[in-house]
């Protein structure tokens, strides 16, 4: 099987291509910066055809990942890069499918779950959950996360290819041990002392295990009856409070230093992101993949995180220069 993957330089991406190679698959990844990668790696500009668009004639799966990252500033430049860089790319990708001669079966897009409304009362799936975007007070940079969403998915629905299957991504954050992802950045705050409740606690975590998510997306690409916007989060959210303490446990932390959300603004500022990663309550369920049978192994965040932290401190004893920072 041939899977190209726009944009699959990042964390999710390298797992996905981690994952397919061991598994015996050919992956190409498509990269505006192309580094020496255990896969094959081709350079593109993310918004014109180019020789890059051969790669998806005759290919299996596309994964589309490219955008922008969204931890930054929001700035009306990283605003306007942000919304170019998804939108240019999906229709670059949508016009190479288009135009191929065996075009791909099927084409899984990166979208995610912050789409959904900031809410505390119920849990958003598929069928019934809210898109964000007109909640009450919400801060502008909430609000335009939304757009970000949506524009990504109008782009996908608006691609031509009728002998292509797309598939939305609404995928939680995902936890892997890895440098620089989400797990290990959390990981070290609350190593610590930074483990502790961020605003009043009662936010929503959506998350997945690395593992279950490289699962649901092979699961996706083997069941060709499902299309459409898929969650791909743990069936079991829960409220930072919870969700931090948790992390106390698999680190080992017994002490955790709250913020308030004034002091979480400040913080954002200068760490130049925004305060929404963590004060948004994104309570968001796998209404689909559970429908359809898909069981996943790691459901639980206590147990997840206990996983996690494990193989973090191998990776970190493998890694002296890791190890020492720390």
């Amino acid at each position: 099987m041939k899977i190209v993957i726009p944009g699959g330089t990042g964390q999710v991406g390298t797992l996905l291509a981690r994952a397919f190679v061991a598994g015996g698959g050919e992956v190409v990844v498509l990269s505006r910066s192309p580094k020496p990668a255990p896969w094959r790696v081709v350079a593109w500009d993310g918004k014109t055809l180019g020789d890059w668009a051969r790669e998806l004639d005759g290919s299996d799966v596309v994964i589309h990942l490219a955008g922008l990252s969204v931890n930054c500033r929001y700035t009306p430049e990283n605003r306007r890069l942000i919304i170019e860089s998804r939108i240019d790319s999906v229709r670059a990708v949508g016009e190479a499918i288009a135009r191929a001669a065996a075009p791909p079966r099927t084409w899984l897009q990166a979208s995610t779950a912050t789409i959904y409304e900031h809410r505390y009362d119920a849990p958003n799936d598929e069928r019934t959950g809210i898109l964000g975007g007109n909640e009450p007070d919400a801060p502008d940079t909430w609000k335009f996360s939304i757009d970000v969403a949506t524009s990504w998915e109008s782009a996908l629905d608006d691609a031509v290819v009728p002998a292509t299957r797309k598939v939305k991504l609404r995928a939680a954050m995902v936890m892997s041990p890895d440098r620089g992802g989400v797990f290990d950045t959390l990981y070290t705050l609350v190593r610590r002392g930074l483990g502790g409740n961020v605003g009043d606690g009662r936010q929503f975590v959506s998350w997945i295990h690395e593992y279950d998510f490289i699962r649901a997306v092979r699961w996706l690409i083997e069941h060709e009856e499902v299309d459409g916007a898929v969650n791909l989060a743990s069936p079991n959210p829960l409220p930072y409070s919870e969700f931090v303490r948790a992390m106390r446990v698999a680190a080992g932390a017994w002490i955790g230093l709250p913020a308030t959300k004034w002091m979480l603004e400040i913080a954002a500022f200068f760490m130049r992101t925004e305060s929404e990663l963590v004060l948004k309550s994104r309570r968001v369920v796998p209404g689909r993949l559970l429908e359809q049978g898909f069981v996943f192994e790691h459901p639980e965040w206590p147990e997840a995180a206990r996983e996690l932290a494990a193989r973090h401190r191998s990776m970190s004893a493998a890694s002296p220069v890791r190890s020492a920072n720390s």
